[in-house]
């Protein structure tokens, strides 16, 4: 299946993948399609990085008084509940009737825990899902994606465009690393022109580099390549051996 031609659907499993709620056959199935589709497993990777980065940055949050209470609720009933259990193990009253009354208590506290426990979950729910809607749309607004290869399709380098904060930012996805004299420069690779660089590309597993929307938006591939340490001018265009290329996929998250 070309999911490339179904942008909706590709984003939707892709996030369904991040978050773990993609399973069973569809996820192997998914996954397949990443390492055979370049633009799957780009919005794959996309994906996984916005939700870590979104872990890493959210500030703590204080619970609401709610909360604790019916978390108390709940941790009272269920004392309660195993207060009752163990009254059923013991030897039974003289009075005929309290078995009955304590099988009523019974019933009636695991109502009151089921109560609890539901209450819990929706709060937590509405929470939950209105803390990662605020995520969301805080969220870089990546426009631009590609995930650079080697000459044997593995993926080394995912790269993307924040066009709000106007920035690269590289994701090394590979184990390749550069010796401690050389250094990996990023290149557009315009339409029939030179190679222009766009930046070097320092040892950190990610780093951001400034660019401008007009720099990327005609841009249809980028190429690293492995020079000298600290880079070479743009106008030389790439020393060293190309080591990482790919195709540059405009989208809309």
């Amino acid at each position: 299946m070309n999911l490339h031609a179904h942008p909706e659907l590709l984003e939707l499993l892709a996030a369904s993948h991040a978050l773990g709620t993609l399973r069973g056959g569809a996820r192997r199935r998914f996954e397949a399609l990443a390492r055979e589709q370049a633009p799957v497993r780009a919005a794959a990777l996309v994906w996984q990085s916005r939700l870590a980065s979104m872990a890493e940055l959210q500030s703590p949050v204080v619970p609401d008084a709610a909360v604790w209470t019916r978390i108390r609720n709940l941790i009272a009933a269920e004392q309660e509940q195993g207060a009752i259990a163990r009254q059923r193990t013991a030897p039974p009253p003289t009075p005929p009737e309290t078995p009955a009354r304590s099988g009523w208590l019974r019933s009636l506290a695991l109502w009151r825990s089921a109560a609890a426990a539901g209450a819990l979950a929706t709060v937590v729910a509405a929470f939950v899902g209105l803390n990662l809607s605020e995520q969301l749309r805080n969220a870089p607004a990546v426009q631009y994606v590609a995930v650079l290869s080697d000459d044997q399709a593995a993926a080394s380098m995912l790269v993307t465009f924040d066009p709000k904060k106007r920035q690269l930012v590289l994701q090394r996805v590979g184990g390749y690393r550069e010796g401690e004299d050389k250094s990996l420069q990023l290149w557009a690779l315009p339409p029939g022109g030179a190679p222009r660089s766009l930046g070097v590309l320092g040892r950190d597993p990610a780093l951001r580099l400034t660019a401008q929307e007009a720099d990327v938006r005609s841009v249809p591939a980028l190429a690293i390549s492995l020079e000298p340490k600290g880079g070479v001018p743009s106008e030389r265009g790439p020393t060293g051996p190309v080591l990482f290329k790919g195709a540059l996929i405009e989208k809309t998250l």
